[in-house]
């Protein structure tokens, strides 16, 4: 085979590995609700890292995107309870297995109260930011780890917004308020 030829196949193949490891591991997903709010903005885009959990889980404090169990959209939500976790709502105040979780990305109180709920296992309890407006876990449903499609990760859109997601360490109270009991 000549030189230029096998150069070009070679280029070609070497492209079509690393569009397909991209589809496989990358999204992007448009933010086309309001109830992430201040964080996440209508119109805002963001890159899903779907490669995130493939060998781990999420963590209190990610932020998801994943296909929604009560319609066919998908949603932007921030994970809160894991598995397992009991958790509570009193009066806008979030409690992880009776441990008062502090949410430093939480802007405007919020005023609902729920009761002491268990989040099944495979399920997570996901809250949006804008809690008194949000369609999340406060409404009755889990999100089930089979309907997650990965972290978000990167905003690159709008250029004034672009930047990594920010990571907050909801896992580090528990775990250090557990530690104190």
């Amino acid at each position: 085979m000549k030189p230029l030829v096998r150069e070009i196949l070679i280029t070609i193949a070497l492209a079509l590995v690393i569009f397909f490891s991209a589809r496989a591991t990358l999204q992007t997903y448009e933010v086309y609700q309001t109830s992430m709010e201040p964080n996440f903005f209508e119109g805002q885009r963001v890159v899903v890292l779907k490669a995130a959990y493939w060998f781990g889980s999420p963590q209190r404090g990610d932020v998801v995107i994943f296909q929604s169990p009560i319609s066919d959209e998908e949603f932007i939500k921030r994970v809160i309870g894991l598995p397992g976790d009991t958790v509570e709502v009193t009066h806008g105040v979030i409690y992880i297995n009776g441990l008062k979780l502090d949410e430093p990305y939480i802007k405007r109180s919020f005023s609902y109260s729920l009761s002491k709920e268990v989040v099944p296992s495979d399920d997570y309890f996901v809250l949006g930011d804008n809690r008194d407006i949000s369609n999340d876990s406060h409404r009755g449903w889990f999100m089930p780890r089979a309907n997650l499609i990965g972290k978000a990760w990167l905003v690159t859109w709008p250029p004034s917004d672009w930047g990594v997601v920010p990571n907050f360490a909801l896992n580090d109270q528990v775990a250090a308020s557990d530690n104190t009991t």
